[in-house]
C-alpha cells in the first residue's frame, strides 16, 4: 500500500503512453476526489480513452502509473478493479435475453449475484418495469442504463465511464445525467470522460481538461470558473466607482468593460459594495453575480471550440 490520501480515490502519476514516435499521453497527473463526479473533458483524440484504458489495465503504460484506492495498479490491479465498475465504448448485451437475464450473465462473471441485487440495480437505473423485456426492444438510452446497472452489480466505490451519453437524444442525455448526479449524491466516485461541454458542466463537480495528450488544468468547477467570486455592475459614475472599489482591501480587482464594471469580490459582500459606493454618492442600476461558463473557460484554456 502506498502513502495515500483517503480522500483521493484515483490518481495518475506521470502516466504516459507512446506508440512509436507518437505520444498519445504525456505525464498525466490526475487526482479524483472521493464522492465526486469528475469530468474528464477534451476533444476527440485528446487522449481520454487512452487514459481510461491505462487506468483499467487494458493497455500497458510507457511510463508512470495509476493508483486506485491507494493501490499501485502495476502490482495490485485485480484488487483495485474489484472496487471499480466501468462502461467502455457502449456495453454489449445478448439481444434475445431480457435485461434482467443479461445482468444475471454479467453477475456470474464476477461472482454470485443474487436476485435481490439484480432488482436493486434495475430499480436504481429506472429499468425495473422493463427488466423482463428482451434487450432488442430497448432504446439506446435504456441500453446505456442497463450498462450502468451491470457496472453497479458488485456495488463498486468507483465508476469509470467513457463517453456514456454518446448517441443519446436530449431526453436520454438528461436522464443519464440525472442518474450520474444521483450516484454522486449516494457517495459513489464517478470518473466520466466526455467531449460535450454542456453535459460536463451540468453533471460534474470537478473537471480535468486534456488536449493533445496533456492535462491543461483540473479542479472543482466552482473554483475553475470563479463562481461566486465576481460581480457585474452598472453605476452612475464608473470612473469614480473604480477608485472607490479599488480602495477596499477585500476587493481583488476591478475591470471596466464599456458601461459595466466587473469586480473581483465575493458575491456575499454585494451589500457592502453598494453601501461603499452610496457613501460617495454613486448609485447602482445593475448588480449581479458574474458566472463564466465552462465553454468560455475551455476556450480560454485551449483556444478551441467543442461540442455543447
Amino acid at each position: 500500500m502506498l502513502d495515500h490520501d483517503p480522500e483521493v480515490v484515483l490518481r495518475t502519476v506521470g502516466l504516459t503512453k507512446r506508440y512509436g514516435r507518437l505520444t498519445a499521453l504525456a505525464d498525466l497527473e490526475l487526482e479524483v476526489p472521493r464522492g465526486q463526479v469528475y469530468g474528464f473533458l477534451g476533444p476527440n483524440g485528446a487522449g481520454k480513452t487512452t487514459t481510461i484504458s491505462l487506468i483499467l489495465g487494458l493497455i500497458a503504460p510507457s511510463g508512470g502509473h495509476a493508483e486506485m484506492f491507494g493501490l499501485d495498479t502495476r502490482t495490485h490491479l485485480s484488487e483495485a478493479l474489484r472496487r471499480t465498475g466501468a462502461i467502455l465504448e457502449g456495453p454489449s448485451f445478448y439481444p434475445h435475453l431480457s435485461g434482467r437475464d443479461n445482468l444475471r450473465v454479467w453477475g456470474a462473471l464476477s461472482g454470485s449475484i443474487g436476485g435481490r441485487r439484480l432488482d436493486e440495480v434495475l430499480e436504481l437505473v429506472g429499468l425495473q418495469a422493463r427488466g423482463r423485456d428482451k434487450v432488442r426492444t430497448y432504446s439506446l438510452g435504456m441500453k446505456q442504463r442497463l450498462g450502468l446497472a451491470a457496472a453497479l452489480l458488485h456495488d463498486p466505490d468507483l465508476l469509470v465511464l467513457d463517453e456514456p451519453t454518446n448517441g443519446l437524444d436530449p431526453a436520454g442525455m438528461r436522464e443519464f445525467r440525472q442518474l450520474i448526479r444521483e450516484l454522486g449524491q449516494m457517495g459513489k466516485t464517478v470518473f466520466v470522460s466526455s467531449h460535450l461541454l454542456n453535459e460536463v458542466e451540468l453533471m460534474c463537480d470537478h473537471v480535468g481538461i486534456v488536449k493533445g495528450g496533456r492535462l491543461l488544468t483540473q479542479g472543482s468547477v466552482a473554483t475553475l470558473l470563479g463562481r461566486g467570486q465576481a460581480l457585474e455592475m452598472q453605476v452612475t459614475d464608473p470612473e469614480k466607482a473604480v477608485q472607490v472599489l479599488e480602495s477596499l482591501d477585500w476587493v481583488e480587482g476591478v475591470k471596466r468593460q464599456d458601461d459595466r464594471l466587473v469586480v473581483d469580490a465575493p458575491s456575499e459582500r454585494a451589500a457592502e459594495l453598494s453601501r461603499a459606493l452610496a457613501e460617495h454618492q454613486i448609485y447602482l442600476s445593475v448588480l449581479r453575480p458574474l458566472d463564466s461558463s465552462l465553454e468560455e473557460f475551455f476556450l480560454e484554456v485551449t483556444g478551441e471550440e467543442m461540442s455543447r
